[in-house]
């Protein structure tokens, strides 16, 4: 594998000692970081694509027995993803909605991938879905950190108790982690994966058919995505400020 401008390598493990396989393209499946902006592990899957001359395809797994999740989280969740969806699009990059076991549904389709690359997950059940992964596909599986500024394991190795003791260490690293992460361009673009997927465009249909806790409604007034978010920023800056 070639380096990579803006993606230290300390953010990309590999889960299995496997071998690129010659599959139609490469998987990117998201599961944990579910948007396009400052994704670590989306600009990595590009360029491994990229260099295997292949087109990437993205996948994420709904599980309706998440546990303690409710109709409130599905439904901000799944405008998040639509909002995704149309970005990925928009770079050439189909994402695929799957609903049922996580590790089970990437193993049956990255079946044939050349590589799949993630997202890092840190509850004991999101490791035990990238390890049962690892050790099914015939392909790699490359980790790559995305939802913290540094690398968690670069930071400590052991348990921290106090902000006392791990800010120090933080800020130790910051000058290495705390800069831009630019947008590859995808040279081989495929608007359709050729797989049956949810239709992620509607979160509401997708929401009406889920069998979960509903006792929590969805929020009024809030809406899940990037585009929302940086919309709620901006209104924050213009008018929050004094």
């Amino acid at each position: 594998m070639k380096g990579f401008h803006g993606i230290q390598p300390s953010r990309i493990r590999f889960l299995n000692t496997n071998r690129v396989q010659r599959g139609p393209d490469v998987i990117l499946w998201l599961q944990a970081s579910v948007r396009t902006s400052c994704n670590h592990a989306l600009e990595y899957a590009i360029e491994q694509a990229n260099e295997l001359q292949k087109p990437l395809t993205a996948l994420f797994v709904m599980t309706p027995a998440y546990p303690e999740a409710n109709e409130r989280h599905y439904s901000f969740l799944l405008e998040g993803l639509a909002d995704a969806g149309k970005a990925l699009r928009r770079r050439g990059i189909p994402l695929v909605v799957r609903e049922g076991d996580p590790a089970g549904m990437v193993t049956d389709l990255a079946g044939d991938a050349c590589l799949v690359v993630t997202d890092r997950g840190y509850l004991r059940h999101l490791r035990e879905w990238r390890a049962r992964v690892a050790e099914s596909i015939e392909c790699p599986l490359i980790q790559v950190e995305s939802d913290v500024v540094v690398p968690v394991d670069t930071v400590s190795e052991k348990e921290e108790y106090a902000a006392a003791t791990i800010r120090p260490k933080i800020h130790r690293h910051l000058p290495e982690f705390l800069v831009p992460l630019a947008e590859r361009r995808l040279h081989h673009p495929r608007p359709d994966p050729g797989w049956e997927t949810c239709p992620w465009e509607d979160p509401g249909h997708i929401l009406s058919g889920l069998d979960i806790d509903r006792s929590v409604p969805p929020a009024k007034g809030f809406r899940g995505g990037t585009t929302e978010a940086r919309r709620r920023l901006q209104e924050f800056l213009v008018t929050g400020l004094p």
